[in-house]
């Protein structure tokens, strides 16, 4: 029987493009019971959790991992993820990264996995924190950072470090609650949603709207928070003065992510996995689907509230959807964007555009929009994962996976490149609202938050950080802003540096042939303190 047993193995190790020799230590390692359980509790369920639903890490359940085969799982334990967190597990034999790939592609029973309101209400912790305040002197220019190794979040402002508090796994970005800002509300990857307090400087409560969450968005009105979850798959609609559920929908597949509109009182979010597109009422809370052609994978909107931009195929294709009847308006070849809303945006000669990194690529790629089209391909030496910009600088920002900073002029697309700490790799350039700051993040557990003076890329300050990654401006990871961010452009291309008033004179004057865009831009400049 053994025998047998060996010669199957062989056979497989084969068709895995393995060593036969390692057989026999497979073999051996059969006779253990739940050697690949084993193996994973020892070195997996810290980030994966112990019954494979996720922590830090997704969850590692087949229906999560249906397009990998066990040889593809191999390599990536053995070496990694790209463009994440996830360690290599080079110590490890073939042998027991082959157990460790068979038991997390093992059945589990979902049913068991339930998460409802039950279980969300009993999940609610209330902190006692001191009240304080902040000292902050100008909203637009306060920017939470999150130190992902430290399991923290910083509150800044400028250069200064206002506040710090504990909060592991965070993922799907910091939401402001508008329209006062007064909290914010920041999501973990294992389901918590925790409320902090910009107004009393402290933590007010936090409840696990899930066990696995995509990401969290809120009401354009501030009254209800919206998390989208991949287990269960679901929609939790809740109260933000309390964080009580108000209203679980099942989902119908795996949800990309939701996000807001700001010009009206609606919600949209996509699935990966079926070509459906959900749009939530926020005052009825009701939901309905549009029908598109195929699913989507990433996606982002628009400054102006208009159009979904997406990638579709695995990542091929770029499309552009019209959000008022999802009708297709663009289509472009193109390779897969690194993360969700992975595009920045400026303005210059009349036109709208936008940049975007890609998967697995050593370039970034430039966009026009509305009359849309392709303009370059840029070369940055490395696989990047973000690439930003201001107004207040002539500058993309972008990273390429090691230590450069690569500075792309947007008027004629030459490249600089800059180290910001040698032999450490930056990633993530995000700006002060007023755009005077630039905070960069060394990539490393013994790294550093930098902050640098944006015209003269003068360093500031080096505040030592364990993996610092997510930074949340409130003028610059909020769209309703971002034709405000236009119209400064605009102002001083076409009206010459004139004030407010000259430019809104010479507006109803008709002086100057403007574009839908570019008036509601300038008029969103005009209106902003």
């Amino acid at each position: 029987m053994k025998k047998i047993i060996f010669l199957i193995l062989v056979l497989v190790f084969e068709l895995l493009g393995l060593d036969n020799a390692l057989a026999v230590h497979q073999l051996e390692a059969t006779q253990k019971k739940d050697i690949g359980k084993e193996l994973y509790l020892t070195h997996c369920a810290r980030c994966h959790h112990s019954d494979r639903i996720g922590i830090s890490g997704p969850p590692l359940l087949p229906s999560t991992l249906r397009k990998y085969k066990i040889k593809d799982l191999i390599s990536k334990i053995r070496d990694g993820f790209d463009q994440t967190l996830m360690p290599k597990f080079t110590n490890l034999s073939t042998g027991e990264l082959l157990a460790i790939a068979r038991y997390i592609k093992s059945p589990t029973n979902l049913k068991n996995y339930k998460w409802g309101k039950d279980e969300i209400e009993k999940s609610l912790v209330e902190f006692n924190d001191t009240k304080k305040d902040l000292g902050i002197k100008d909203i637009k220019n306060v920017t939470p950072v999150v130190e992902r190794g430290a399991g923290k979040v910083w509150i800044m402002e400028d250069e200064k470090i206002l506040d710090k508090f504990p909060l592991k796994n965070v993922h799907g970005g910091i939401k402001y609650q508008f329209p006062k800002a007064k909290n914010i509300f920041i999501p973990t990857r294992d389901g918590v949603v925790e409320k902090y307090s910009l107004k009393e400087g402290r933590r007010v409560a936090k409840e696990r709207m899930c066990i696995y969450l995509r990401n969290v968005s809120l009401s354009r009105d501030g009254k209800y928070g919206f998390t989208t979850c991949l287990l269960p798959e679901q929609l939790v609609i809740f109260d933000t003065k309390s964080l009580k559920p108000i209203k679980i929908t099942p989902l119908k597949g795996k949800v990309s992510a939701i996000y807001d509109f700001y010009t009206k009182d609606e919600m949209i979010f996509t699935y990966r996995d079926k070509p459906l597109v959900g749009f939530v009422d926020t005052k009825t809370l009701s939901t309905s689907y549009k029908k598109i052609d195929e699913p989507i994978e990433d996606f982002f909107i628009d400054p102006f509230d208009r159009f979904l931009i997406a990638t579709a195929r695995r990542g091929k294709l770029l499309r552009v959807y019209d959000t008022k009847d999802m009708n297709m308006v663009f289509e472009h070849k193109m390779n897969g964007m690194p993360h969700l809303f992975s595009a920045t945006y400026w303005y210059k000669d009349g036109e709208f555009y936008f940049a975007t990194p890609h998967l697995k690529s050593d370039f970034i790629t430039i966009w026009q929009m509305y009359n849309w089209k392709l303009i370059k391909e840029i070369p940055i030496g490395g696989d990047g994962f973000f690439v930003k910009t201001h107004p207040a600088t002539p500058y993309l920002w972008v990273d390429n996976g090691t230590d450069e900073l690569v500075l792309v002029n947007k008027k004629d697309y030459s490249i600089k490149k800059l180290i910001p700490k040698k032999g450490k790799q930056y990633i993530h350039a995000e700006f002060s609202g007023d755009g005077k700051y630039t905070y960069l993040s060394i990539y490393d557990r013994d790294g550093d938050l930098l902050v640098w003076d944006t015209k003269s890329f003068k360093e500031l300050k080096d505040y030592p950080a364990n993996i610092p990654v997510g930074k949340y401006n409130f003028i610059c990871k909020n769209r309703r802003f971002y034709p405000m961010l236009f119209g400064s452009e605009i102002a001083k291309e076409k009206f010459k540096g004139k004030s407010k008033d000259e430019v809104f004179k010479e507006i109803l004057a008709n002086k100057i042939k403007l574009s839908e865009y570019e008036l509601r831009a300038l008029m969103a400049w005009i209106k902003s303190k």
